[in-house]
């Protein structure tokens, strides 16, 4: 696609750039492929928020700096991290490097650049320079854009629809899909696309709750081989199940449990007393 009458080639939608490029006839039979990208308006509104909170925040610890500016940047980066956004994610992450370089500078004017960086940054395997306290907590270091995989989307095969029966499929493409988490999507593909409790495939459009296979009030843990995926009205229905369980166990509320016993002081007599007239006993 070519500029036309000095408007610029593509067109831009819901924050994406679609737009035809030119490539040799070894790469495609049309000599051009199609890219989606994060559009230059999106980009810069992303950016001039970054710098907005970072500029708002001058005094604060890097704690609540960091706590700040991390929601903004993994909302962002997840929803374009269905396209081609790796070296745009790399750009964007220099200039916040940039800013931040200035906040840390501004609080520090008095001290050389290599304690102003010992400081801030910190060595957190593979990379020298993550920002981040001295606590080495995921909580307390910056998310950077290009930290977000990529996760190409998946042509749906020929023909095929939700309404075709190809439960199998479309389970795998749920597994799939990027705006799923990530804990869900392990459950999915350990389960093979199929509730724990009904046996029923996942649908798309199907509420997935987890669930937690021995109740946390029991002693269950949060980790995976203690969670499962169940749907929003099999989550419920064991819910019940589990309550009801622990009132048993526990004997808390069991009025099935209680036994009235008779009171020594109203025994009934089994044997008629005489009365006042002498009268023999009955």
């Amino acid at each position: 696609m070519k500029s036309y009458q000095g408007s610029l080639p593509g067109f831009d939608f819901l924050g994406f750039n679609i737009r035809q490029y030119p490539v040799g006839k070894y790469h495609s039979r049309r000599g051009y492929k199609t890219l989606i990208k994060p559009s230059k308006d999106s980009q810069k509104v992303h950016y001039q928020r970054l710098r907005q909170i970072i500029d708002k925040r001058k005094a604060v610890s890097q704690d609540d700096l960091i706590a700040a500016l991390n929601p903004i940047i993994k909302g962002w980066s997840n929803y374009f991290s269905s396209v081609c956004s790796q070296k745009i994610f790399n750009r964007l992450d220099e200039l916040v490097y940039h800013k931040l370089c200035r906040w840390a500078k501004r609080r520090h004017h008095n001290k050389s650049w290599q304690w102003i960086s010992r400081k801030y940054w910190k060595t957190i395997g593979n990379n020298h320079w993550c920002f981040a306290s001295n606590d080495f907590d995921k909580k307390y270091k910056l998310f950077n854009h290009a930290e977000t995989k990529i996760i190409r989307h998946t042509k749906v095969k020929g023909v095929a629809s939700p309404m075709d029966g190809n439960l199998i499929y479309w389970s795998s493409r749920l597994g799939k899909n990027p705006q799923m988490p990530r804990s869900k999507a392990f459950l999915l593909r350990k389960q093979k696309g199929k509730c724990n409790k009904c046996g029923l495939y996942f649908l798309q459009g199907d509420r997935l709750e987890l669930d937690h296979i021995l109740p946390k009030s029991n002693g269950g843990t949060n980790r995976r081989d203690n969670l499962q995926l169940l749907h929003k009205h099999c989550h419920h229905s064991k819910t019940r199940k589990d309550i009801q369980n622990l009132v048993i166990n526990t004997g808390t509320h069991d009025k099935g449990c209680t036994t009235e016993e008779r009171s020594e002081g109203k025994l009934s007599c089994s044997v008629l007393q005489t009365s006042r007239r002498g009268d023999s006993s009955a």
